[in-house]
């Protein structure tokens, strides 16, 4: 175990501190349209995040399946995200999933540091919180507990303190609803149903990752975010989480914040689906508010192609004079690379200004 350069979110949470310490404090332009989370929630005007009952994604009436299909296709063409309900995965399970986390998290700071990840080493799988960017040095408000959920023959299990066999069948039901998922956004580019999961590694390539993000009370929730502003790298992304707001999308040059929909998962188009698409369906940018009152816990589980074997690029079918490819070949693990050099580019120029 490598002991963490700053403390830990919760801890400073409990330390009783009035004010966040600087690299936690989000840059000015940011501050401008960081607003009270429960506020915000309740707001009913504007867009709203869709929701969309899947419960006759595979219906035997041909009217009943294409109506959920349209409806499906649509939310990720226009928005990227969505409000699952009717998704077949039952409240028992996804409940029980909640509260492997939640215990993990109840338990004092110095139990979870048995499990921290060694991110410097590459070891990213694990308890953490995130370490300074160099170029901007901002930090996030949040710790996390990472790992890899499925293939179960990939799964490491000496970093779990227990295995929950929750866990185990929670990664099996979510892995036959991405299925469901990627048939559905296939046939909605006009390509053969299985395409789109074969090209993001199929049965036996596409890994579940989960991370458990663990957002403190926070004294100064004006000031801090518990994630930065981002798009997912994945294909998909499936979020629960403990019902406390603190999502937000960046929809039509406006921050959204997204409802809190009892007995849904939340459903994100990663970048990996917006590249295979040429920008048919999109990856939106997104995230996290916290707040004084409320601890929040959110389980996001990305699924992800493997990171050297396939050339994520638009498909040709995708690709047209009028609409040419929006972006190179590369690999997942490229493409990555490419984000965080970006990122980094971005630190750069902000702090230069």
């Amino acid at each position: 175990m490598v002991t963490p350069t700053a403390p830990r979110v919760e801890s400073l949470a409990r330390s009783g501190i009035q004010a966040i310490p600087k690299e936690y404090v989000r840059p000015k332009e940011e501050l401008m349209s960081i607003g009270n989370i429960f506020e915000e929630e309740e707001k009913d005007e504007g867009p709203q995040v869709p929701t969309i009952d899947i419960k006759e994604i595979d219906s035997e009436d041909r009217v009943e399946r294409e109506k959920c299909r349209e409806e499906l296709k649509k939310a990720a063409m226009d928005w990227g995200v969505m409000h699952l309900v009717n998704h077949g995965i039952s409240d028992d399970l996804t409940e029980r999933v909640k509260r492997a986390g939640q215990a993990f998290f109840d338990q004092p700071v110095e139990e979870k540091e048995k499990y921290a990840n060694e991110q410097a080493s590459g070891k990213i799988q694990g308890y953490g919180s995130k370490l300074a960017n160099n170029a901007s040095g901002q930090l996030e408000w949040e710790d996390y507990f990472f790992h890899l959920i499925y293939p179960e023959d990939k799964r490491d299990m000496s970093i779990w303190p227990k295995t929950p066999s929750d866990y185990t069948e929670y990664a099996r039901q979510l892995r036959s609803l991405a299925t469901k998922i990627l048939s559905v956004l296939s046939l909605g580019l006009g390509l053969e149903e299985g395409r789109l999961e074969k090209e993001v590694g199929g049965l036996e390539e596409l890994l579940l990752q989960m991370k458990i993000n663990y957002y403190p009370k926070c004294p100064q929730p004006e000031l801090a975010l518990g994630v930065e502003a981002h798009t997912d790298v994945s294909a998909l992304t499936f979020i629960l989480h403990n019902m406390v707001p603190g999502l937000q999308l960046f929809y039509k040059d406006k921050w959204v914040t997204a409802k809190c929909v009892p007995n849904s998962i939340i459903l994100h188009i990663g970048d990996t689906i917006e590249i295979l698409s040429n920008g048919e369906y999109k990856s939106i940018l997104h995230r996290g508010l916290v707040n004084k009152e409320k601890v929040r816990i959110s389980w996001a589980v990305f699924c992800e192609p493997p990171r050297d074997k396939i050339i994520l690029k638009p498909l040709p079918e995708t690709v047209s004079e009028q609409k040419p490819a929006m972006l190179p070949p590369r690999t997942f693990q490229q493409h990555i690379e490419h984000k965080l050099f970006r990122r980094a580019q971005d630190a750069l120029l902000s702090d230069e200004e």
